[in-house]
């Protein structure tokens, strides 16, 4: 993310609203080619914030959801036996 150092600040729904942009005009086909291989890369360098942004809301998630020792806290199981 060193060429996008503001992406790298970005909340997830600006960044998933800006690669959905980017996402729009490259299925248009009416870009440049320059220009679609400097706006592809930034649509990459926004799709791995977003991943970021999911794999720690999903690790805060675990940690709410999960006692000490990985038990279950305050919720039952799906899948009872």
């Amino acid at each position: 993310m060193a060429a996008n150092p503001d992406i790298g600040k970005m909340p997830f729904e600006r960044a998933i609203e800006e690669l959905e942009q980017i996402i729009r005009r490259l299925e248009e086909g009416k870009v440049p080619l320059e220009e679609s291989v400097a706006i592809y890369e930034r649509g990459e360098a926004l799709r791995r914030r977003c991943d970021e942004l999911l794999k720690a809301a999903e690790a805060r998630v675990e940690k709410i959801t999960l006692d000490g020792s990985g038990k279950p806290k305050g919720t039952e199981p799906l899948d009872v036996k």
